[in-house]
């Protein structure tokens, strides 16, 4: 084997090596993903209903309406996703799996009754 085709073997290795993301980024996304969800819930609450007659209206409404729920969504999964890994390690049966989709479910309804404001 060449220098060269060594040398460019460990380039590629170095460029390729596996990075640890920061501590703090689950808590960043956590929190972006909470203010966003929070401001399409103001969005959504400041909406008039005697605005819409006007289909020119609709796109502020429904972009808060899509980009909340992608939002919310995301924040319940990366909850659920922490709650998996903060486990204690048992085994990760059948069981266990539902347990944590019904657990992520209930945190879908109370988010989603958080940003209708119980209505």
């Amino acid at each position: 084997m060449t220098e060269a085709a060594a040398n460019f073997e460990e380039l590629l290795r170095e460029a390729l090596a596996p990075v640890e993301p920061p501590e703090d980024l689950i808590e960043r996304v956590e929190s972006t993903l909470t203010s966003i969800t929070e401001m399409a819930a103001e969005e959504l609450n400041e909406w008039e209903l005697s605005a819409m007659r006007d289909p020119r209206n609709w796109a502020r409404p429904a972009a808060a309406l899509v980009i909340g729920t992608a939002a919310g969504t995301a924040l319940v999964l990366l909850r659920a996703r922490r709650r998996a890994h903060e486990a204690d390690g048992g085994p990760a049966g059948a069981r266990a799996a539902a347990e944590r989709a019904a657990h992520a479910l209930g945190d879908l309804g109370r988010e989603t009754r958080r940003l209708l404001g119980e209505r």
